[in-house]
């Protein structure tokens, strides 16, 4: 069995969520009203059996280090297992300087010290389900230098506008990483996840560093494709990019269809989380819910459509919710109608009595507003 440690990589290139990353980073927003964002990627890698995770944090560290914790909800073996959490010393927000080589070089000891032959690294800002011991198995086999995952989509002209592509020759190699540019419907989308050897990683590490400051780890990989053996491997199933704010509401309410649910969700491969001890939620008689994800310790007397409801929310009498996210502890007062909104933690609707948005252009209302 070939061994690897993890890392998460939270320094994505165009990464920028409008409102809520003033509060926190990706990684730690809510998604579906029970995860975090970074649960996925963490998850994934504990099914795997990689229990050593290096989790990179850049800014306002607070709610991720508050999540994570230890490490122990995420199933991590707690002997041989560990969660580092790992900073940045020059990180900034929206600096061209803050990039994943930067994080690194500041932390290469650490890296230098890990004992496992292979490295996996994913992003905290996509959501998918991945056996990355297969992907690993694989990637040895191949005798590749570097395996990079993809995920092939149609409709790449309007969607995922931020991401990397991959361009791939018939045996799946790959030529080059470009960004998406919106030319073509259909393109190999990079999921920014990378299987590598542990000393090809650290060697990229210091070219990236010693070619540019403003260099990521696909400037240096993309720069090394005619000199690597770097292969792409496709992925099946769900799977949702955080790389701006429509992009965060469009992933949350695409699970509340059943079918893509399905595709992400599994009863063999858990998403673990940090769990609260709350009371279940109160449907008063008034109550209507429809085709909505409701998570636990709300009170709900009006109408929810089509919308995620975050822990310890309060809806009340003749309120009407369509097609929103409204995240933990938030308060919709009575007869106020929202559509098309993001509600951030412990904001308070009660005194305007519509906020509605274009659906192609999602609201948001700020943390503890009062409106």
């Amino acid at each position: 069995m070939y061994k690897a440690f993890g890392i998460i990589n939270s320094s994505g290139k165009n990464v920028h969520v409008e409102g809520l990353q003033d509060y926190r980073p990706i990684g730690a927003f809510s998604f579906l009203g029970r995860y975090r964002v970074v649960d996925f990627p963490i998850s994934n890698m504990s099914n795997s059996g990689i229990d050593r995770i290096q989790v990179y944090i850049n800014s306002k560290p607070r709610p991720l280090i508050e999540h994570l914790g230890t490490g122990r909800h995420y199933n991590i073996n707690s002997k041989r297992g560990k969660l580092h959490l790992l900073f940045a010393e020059t990180a900034a927000d929206n600096s061209l300087y803050n990039t994943d080589i930067s994080a690194y070089i500041d932390n290469l000891d650490y890296i230098e010290g890990m004992h496992e032959q292979y490295v996996v690294i994913a992003p905290s800002y996509m959501v998918y389900s991945q056996d990355y011991k297969a992907l690993l198995e694989a990637h040895a086999e191949s005798g590749a230098d570097i395996t990079l995952l993809y995920h092939i989509v149609d409709n790449a002209k309007d969607a995922f506008l931020n991401c990397t592509t991959l361009n791939l020759n018939r045996q799946k190699g790959v030529l080059s990483l470009e960004p998406n540019r919106g030319t073509a419907k259909s393109k190999n989308i990079f999921m920014d996840t990378y299987i590598m050897k542990k000393e090809v990683f650290i060697d990229l590490i210091k070219k990236a560093n010693k070619t540019s400051s403003l260099y990521t780890l696909a400037d240096i990989v993309n720069a090394a494709c005619g000199e690597l053996d770097i292969r792409g491997v496709s992925h099946r199933g769900y799977f949702a990019t955080i790389t701006d704010f429509k992009s965060y509401y469009d992933a949350n309410l695409s699970l509340l269809d059943f079918k893509s649910a399905a595709n992400l969700f599994d009863e063999e491969w858990p998403f673990y989380t940090r769990t609260n001890d709350s009371c279940p939620t109160q449907y008063y008689e008034s109550a209507e819910v429809k085709s909505s994800v409701i998570s636990n310790g709300c009170q709900i007397e009006g109408t929810v459509e089509n919308s995620v409801i975050g822990r310890g929310c309060i809806i009340r009498k003749g309120a009407v919710i369509k097609n929103s996210i409204i995240l933990a502890s938030a308060v919709i007062g009575e007869d106020v109608h929202v559509e098309n909104v993001v509600v951030d933690k412990h904001a308070k609707l009660i005194h305007v009595k519509e906020v509605i948005a274009d659906p192609q252009n999602p609201g948001y209302i700020a943390r503890k507003d009062t409106l």
